[in-house]
């Protein structure tokens, strides 16, 4: 979106900062009601997205973890990854909310940063997760080691391809943390040790299933020699499995990113050979805790690293496997 129209939005968020309540998006709460006040402590949370069974599984985290510690959450995310205006909708109307504590992850650093300073003025800690932020406004960022997953991804995508060979990414955005690095993460990872192996320019779909199944076909109608595909998150890798199926290519290749049935059906039916899998339950769960000690005052790491996995058809079936995937 361009700057200009985030500009705006973020001016005509200001005149209705005390908002109760953000309209037009997905929200739920985690101990019942809405906003700030009350006796047990608020906790914010404002996510990347809120249709993708990953953030589903964080929610699930977050209200495990408020349940046991006795805070109320609220949980909130724009209906598609590519929404950067209605998340800033959202974070407004979060801050004026006046939460203890403001858990978000960015779509875009960019334009979230005058709404991360206000809520160091207002003395509100900010958690950041899933996607950290470039500012050193948040307090601590759970997440993923992103760069180093993707890494763990581009390794099994050189060996199925014996080192040589053409392959695709379709990632899901360049304006987050999480798409930047697992973008990089992955071709930096070829440069260095797959020199046999070209890595075409990545194409972005948003995380949009049906865009990056778009996408895909018009790789491979450009490009019918590739061998491999990269979806960078799970509506990029469903996609990318959506696409290959529909141009009518075998023999390709395909990996993914995250978890969900559609991608848990796609390993055991062998149209994608594996993914890397995080710790969404465990995310949701480590972003509470760390913001109840934020509340405290507590001291906490600059990173709080949830961790991934590689999963595929010969392990999918484990017992630490199954703990960390979700449908």
């Amino acid at each position: 979106m361009p700057m200009k129209r985030i500009a705006a939005v973020l001016a005509a968020a200001a005149v209705t900062l005390t908002a109760a309540a953000c309209g037009g998006g997905s929200s739920t709460d985690a101990a019942g009601g809405g906003g700030g006040g009350g006796e047990q402590p608020y906790i914010a949370i404002v996510s990347k997205g809120f249709q993708h069974q990953f953030w589903q599984a964080v929610k699930q985290g977050a209200e495990q973890e408020a349940a046991k510690q006795n805070v109320r959450i609220t949980f909130e995310g724009p209906a598609t990854e590519a929404d950067i205006e209605a998340q800033v909708t959202m974070l407004t109307n979060a801050l004026g909310r006046q939460p203890d504590v403001l858990g978000f992850a960015a779509l875009d650093s960019r334009a979230a940063a005058p709404l991360l300073q206000q809520a160091k003025s207002q003395s509100i800690p900010v958690v950041a997760f899933d996607s950290g932020v470039d500012s050193d406004i948040p307090v601590t960022t759970a997440a993923t080691d992103n760069k180093a997953a993707a890494a763990e991804a581009a390794k099994h995508m050189a060996e199925a391809l014996g080192g040589t060979g053409k392959v695709a990414m379709v990632v899901h955005d360049q304006t987050s943390r999480s798409g930047i690095d697992r973008r990089d993460g992955f071709v930096e990872w070829m440069q260095a040790n797959a020199p046999g192996i070209e890595v075409l320019p990545p194409q972005y779909g948003g995380g949009d299933q049906a865009k990056s199944a778009d996408i895909t076909k018009a790789i491979l109608a450009a490009n019918p020699d590739v061998k491999g595909i990269y979806g960078s998150n799970e509506g990029s890798a469903i996609g990318v499995v959506r696409g290959v199926q529909e141009s009518g290519r075998t023999g390709l290749t395909v990996i993914g990113f995250d978890s969900g049935q559609a991608q848990i059906d796609a390993i055991r039916g062998g149209t994608m050979l594996g993914a890397i899998t995080q710790n969404p339950v465990g995310m949701g769960e480590q972003l509470v805790d760390a913001a109840v000690k934020a509340m405290r005052g507590e001291s906490l790491p600059k990173v709080i690293d949830t961790g991934f996995f590689w999963y595929d058809k010969s392990n999918i079936d484990s017992t630490d496997i199954k703990a960390v995937l979700y449908q």
